[in-house]
C-alpha cells in the first residue's frame, strides 16, 4: 500500500504542471537570449578588433568561464528564489541588452576604454546567465523529478540556443542591425521578469517594488528600441566623421558611405574601401597593367570588388565579351547596382550586360565546376571550359582568418586552374611600405603554385603607397598602350610601378596555407604597429 502510494506519488510529482510549462518556455528563451549577447559580443570584437577566430574563441572562453562563475555563486542564493530570479533577469536585459549599444557608443568616443568594457560587460552578463539555470531548476525541483527536470531543463536550453544561433546571421543582423537585436533580447527577457512577477505574485514579498523595477527596465530597453537608429546614427557619425548617406548590416558585414570633402567613401567593419577623390589610382593600378599586357581580353573575372570600380577599368576594352563579378555579399552588389549615387560612381558597369553577378564565396566558385558563369552560357571560341583571360582579385586586405584564406598557396592553385595559358591574374596585396613582410609572403605564396610573379606598387592618397601581384604562367611583358582617358596611368609612368625603392625591398617570407595563415598574424602585427603609434 506505501510502496504503491509512494509511486503514485513520484507520478504526480512527475507530472508537469501549468506552472512548470511556464518556466520550462522561459528557460527556452533565457537560453536564447544568453547566446545571443555572447555572439554580438563576438561580432563586435571582430569589426572592431579584427581577427574573428581569435575575437570569437576569446569572448567564447570568457563568457563560458563567466557562467561557470554564475552558476557557483547559484549556491549561495538560498530563500526567495522567484524574487533573485525576477532581479537577475532584470539586470541580464538591461546589461545584455544595451551590450551592443554601449560598445558602438564606446568605440566612437572612448575607443581606449573598448577592449576592457567588452570583457568587462561579456563577465558580468556571463555570471548572470550562470545564475539563471540553476535558479529555474531548483525552483522546478519543487514539483519535478531530478531526471525529468534535467532532461527538460536541457532541452529547452539547447534548442533555445539553435534558434538563436540560425536567427543571428540570417534574420537578426541583416535586418534589425546589432544595437537593435540587442535591446530586443534585451526586452524577451524582462518580458521573462514580467512573466515571474506575475507566476510568482503569491510569493513576493515586495510585489510592489518588483513591478516598479520591471516597468522601469522594460520602458528603457522599449525606449531604446525605438530610438535606435538615432543610437546608431550618434555613434557612427564621431567615428566616420563624414556624413553618413548609407548604413546598413548585411549578413556578412556593416557597410558604411559616409559623404565628405573626399566625396564618398565606402567603409566595411569600419575599415575604408576607397574614397572618391582617388579611388580612380587603386582600381586603374589594380586592373590596367594585368589587361593592357594581354592584348584582347575577352572574358574576364573580377573576385572581391562588389562596388563595381574594377568592373568599370574592364569596360573600357572592347574585346571584352563577358565579365563575371563574384561578391560573397549580394548586399553589396545590390547597392552599386541600384543606387544612383553609388553606381554613377562605377559608371553603371553593373547594369553592363556583358556582367553577370555570383554571389557566393570565391573559394568555393573557384572549386566549382563549369564555365564560371554559373549559367550565364557555354565557354566561347579557343577558351576552356570555365577559364578567363584575366582574373582580377580585390579582396579585402587579411585581417582574420575567413579573408585570410583568399591569400593561400590552396586558393591560388585553384586560380592557376581557371587562368588560361595565356591568362594573367592580378590580385590586391596590401601595402609593401607598412605591412612589408605580408607584401612579400603573399609574392612568395604565388610563386609557391608555380606562377610567375611581378609585383608593383601606387600610390594611393586615401591608403598610402600601396601594393599588388600579376600572376601568369608566362612572364608580364610591359604594354605598349593603355586605354584612352586614364587619369592616373600613362605608358611612361608604368614601368616605375615596378621599381622598389631599399624600404620596400623583397625580403624572405613563409608561404601562406590554408593549415597555418600566417599572413594573417604578420598582417596583424605590421598593422598593429602603426595604429599604436
Amino acid at each position: 500500500m506505501n510502496a504503491q502510494h509512494g509511486r503514485n506519488g513520484a507520478l504526480e510529482r512527475s507530472a508537469p504542471r501549468p506552472l512548470d510549462i511556464a518556466l520550462l518556455a522561459s528557460v527556452f528563451v533565457v537560453a536564447a537570449c544568453g547566446l545571443l549577447y555572447e555572439l554580438a559580443a563576438g561580432a563586435l570584437a571582430s569589426y572592431v578588433l579584427g581577427d574573428s577566430v581569435l575575437q570569437f574563441s576569446t569572448i567564447i572562453g570568457t563568457y563560458l568561464f563567466a557562467m561557470g562563475v554564475g552558476s557557483w555563486l547559484s549556491r549561495y542564493f538560498e530563500r526567495q528564489l522567484p524574487a533573485h530570479f525576477l532581479r537577475i533577469e532584470l539586470l541580464v536585459a538591461l546589461i545584455g541588452g544595451a551590450l551592443p549599444a554601449t560598445l558602438f557608443l564606446a568605440n566612437a568616443y572612448v575607443p581606449g576604454a573598448f577592449r576592457v568594457l567588452l570583457y568587462g560587460m561579456v563577465l558580468l552578463v556571463g555570471m548572470l546567465v550562470g545564475l539563471e539555470i540553476p535558479l529555474v531548476m531548483r525552483i522546478l525541483k519543487r514539483n519535478v523529478a531530478l531526471k525529468d527536470l534535467v532532461s527538460q531543463v536541457l532541452t529547452f536550453d539547447y534548442l533555445g540556443a539553435l534558434a538563436v544561433s540560425l536567427a543571428f546571421p540570417l534574420l537578426l543582423v541583416p535586418h534589425l542591425g546589432l544595437i537593435r537585436t540587442g535591446l530586443l533580447f534585451g526586452i524577451f527577457n524582462a518580458v521573462v521578469a514580467v512573466w515571474a512577477l506575475w507566476l510568482f505574485r503569491h510569493e513576493l514579498r515586495q510585489l510592489r517594488a518588483h513591478a516598479l523595477a520591471c516597468a522601469a527596465v522594460l520602458g528603457a530597453l522599449l525606449a531604446g528600441f525605438a530610438g535606435s537608429e538615432h543610437i546608431t546614427r550618434f555613434a557612427e557619425d564621431r567615428f566616420y566623421q563624414d556624413r553618413i548617406v548609407i548604413s546598413s548590416a548585411s549578413a556578412y558585414q556593416r557597410i558604411v558611405v559616409t559623404q565628405g570633402r573626399m566625396g564618398h567613401r565606402l567603409y566595411l567593419n569600419g575599415n575604408l574601401q576607397f574614397a572618391e577623390r582617388d579611388e580612380y589610382r587603386y582600381h586603374e593600378a589594380l586592373v590596367h597593367p594585368a589587361m593592357a599586357a594581354h592584348g584582347a581580353p575577352k572574358r574576364v573575372a573580377v573576385l572581391g570588388g562588389g562596388d563595381g570600380m574594377a568592373v568599370r577599368e574592364i569596360l573600357k576594352y572592347p574585346s571584352v565579351e563577358s565579365v563575371t563579378l563574384v561578391e560573397l555579399d549580394p548586399a553589396m552588389t545590390q547597392l552599386f547596382g541600384t543606387d544612383p549615387a553609388l553606381s554613377r560612381l562605377n559608371g553603371g558597369a553593373l547594369s553592363d550586360p556583358r556582367v553577370h553577378v555570383v554571389n557566393t564565396d570565391a573559394f568555393q566558385w573557384l572549386q566549382s565546376s563549369g564555365d564560371g558563369r554559373q549559367g550565364g552560357g557555354a565557354a566561347q571560341g579557343p577558351h576552356a571550359e570555365g577559364q578567363f583571360d584575366v582574373i582580377v582579385v580585390d579582396f579585402p586586405d587579411p585581417t582574420n582568418f575567413a579573408i585570410g584564406k583568399l591569400y593561400t598557396n590552396s586558393f591560388y592553385a585553384l586560380l592557376d586552374q581557371r587562368l588560361a595559358a595565356s591568362g594573367y591574374a592580378v590580385v590586391q596585396t596590401t601595402s609593401p611600405l607598412v605591412a612589408r613582410q605580408s607584401f612579400w609572403t603573399v609574392v612568395q605564396t604565388i610563386e609557391s603554385v608555380g606562377l610567375s610573379a611581378a609585383p608593383y606598387h601606387a600610390h594611393v592618397p586615401s591608403f598610402g603607397e600601396w601594393g599588388f601581384v600579376i600572376a601568369s604562367r608566362r612572364p608580364w611583358r610591359l604594354p605598349e598602350r593603355l586605354p584612352e582617358g586614364l587619369r592616373f596611368l600613362s605608358p611612361a609612368t608604368l614601368p616605375l610601378l615596378f621599381d622598389f625603392p631599399l624600404d620596400m625591398a623583397r625580403q624572405p617570407a613563409e608561404v601562406n596555407r590554408l593549415s597555418n595563415q600566417i599572413l594573417v598574424h604578420t598582417y596583424e602585427q605590421e598593422w598593429g604597429k602603426v595604429i599604436a603609434h
